[in-house]
């Protein structure tokens, strides 16, 4: 009998393979994220957030190229940020919202700092990094970035507002997601200008809280207006000083979000170790990241260990990664506690 023969698969007339598709839309990845910093350079998403807008109008109102502008908001729109409208003008979507200014959720200050040019140069460098394991950002500017930041001021408050400016949706997430209520003082180390540490105070009414930074971080803390906020003002104190020489001492919690994935593991060890040694004996160290899982599935986490890999040579991690770093540091993993975010939120006791 003879083989059957299947059909030729039909063609379909000027169109690309779906792989293809897929993988020219990841390889050109780069542009929307260029684009997004323009975007948000300008501040488009305000100009236009009370009604659509002649792009004559936007870029007299941003000193831009009329012609130019067009084209740039012509091709966010096919991404879904901003549309265009029948009559030519511009007008503001879902997605398009995020890049407002001063407005839940807003990812604005995000898209101009992890687009900025020393993150961008950076990046560039990645295959020199996994070539030699070296950090591509040192290699690229010649020191590390926290001290890059501290000498170039603007880029460093854009810097820590767009760590504000993630913080919007995941504080509350992790506020509501562990009972800070059980400790008497909760300890905010590497804690910023105090996001963080005023979600929870709001929530905990009678937890008195510590914001731990460095001195010319806190500094700031006060004109940032989050533990200066009447209802947790009362109950907040502000501590400079280095978490790798000690951190202050007696709290029941210790709390660290998006600190120890900064950190190669000796340097995240001496930062734990501190901890669990200025602690009280029945107290916690809480550790706030992305906890990689096993599998291909689509995790940021895993797109964010990249970038602590190129930017501050940190990484992050997985559970049984934790473990033995908690271990090291003389602290034994309790929980590991999810939250609404794609965070969790480790517990460590004394070991």
């Amino acid at each position: 009998m003879p083989e059957r023969r299947r059909p030729p698969a039909k063609k379909t007339k000027g169109r690309r393979p779906p792989a293809q598709e897929t993988m020219l839309g990841l390889l050109t990845g780069y542009w929307v994220s260029q684009l997004l910093y323009v975007a948000a350079n300008l501040g488009i998403a305000d100009l236009v957030a009370n009604g659509p807008r002649k792009v004559e109008d936007l870029a007299r109102k941003t000193g831009t190229n009329a012609l130019f502008l067009r084209r740039v908001l012509r091709a966010l729109a096919s991404v879904g940020v901003f549309a265009e409208t029948a009559d030519g003008r511009f007008k503001s979507t879902p997605l398009a919202a995020t890049l407002r200014s001063g407005v839940p959720g807003s990812l604005r200050d995000f898209a101009r700092m992890v687009v900025d040019d020393y993150n961008w140069q950076a990046w560039a460098a990645l295959e020199h990094g996994v070539r030699t394991g070296e950090r591509a950002f040192d290699h690229v500017h010649g020191e590390a970035p926290f001290p890059y930041l501290r000498a170039r001021p603007e880029k460093d408050r854009t810097f820590s507002a767009a760590m504000a400016s993630i913080s919007g949706v995941e504080n509350p997430a992790i506020a509501r997601a562990y009972d800070f209520g059980r400790f008497a003082t909760l300890v905010d180390v590497g804690g910023a200008h105090g996001h963080l540490l005023a979600t929870i105070l709001r929530r905990h009414r009678k937890l008195r809280g510590v914001l731990f930074d460095q001195s010319q971080v806190v500094a700031g803390a006060a004109g940032a207006g989050f533990i200066t906020d009447r209802s947790v003002a009362s109950r907040c104190e502000v501590e400079g000083g280095d978490f790798f020489s000690s951190v202050p001492e007696g709290a029941g919690g210790y709390l660290m979000k998006y600190i120890i994935h900064d950190w190669d593991d000796d340097a995240a060890v001496t930062i734990l170790r501190n901890c669990g040694k200025a602690m009280a004996p029945s107290g916690r160290v809480l550790v706030v990241e992305h906890v990689i899982a096993p599998g291909n599935a689509a995790d940021f986490g895993k797109l964010l260990d990249i970038n602590m890999m190129v930017v501050p040579g940190g990484k992050e991690r997985t559970r049984s990664e934790f473990r033995d770093l908690f271990a090291k540091a003389g602290l034994k993993l309790a929980r590991v506690i999810p939250t609404a975010a794609p965070l969790s939120i480790l517990e460590g006791v004394r070991g």
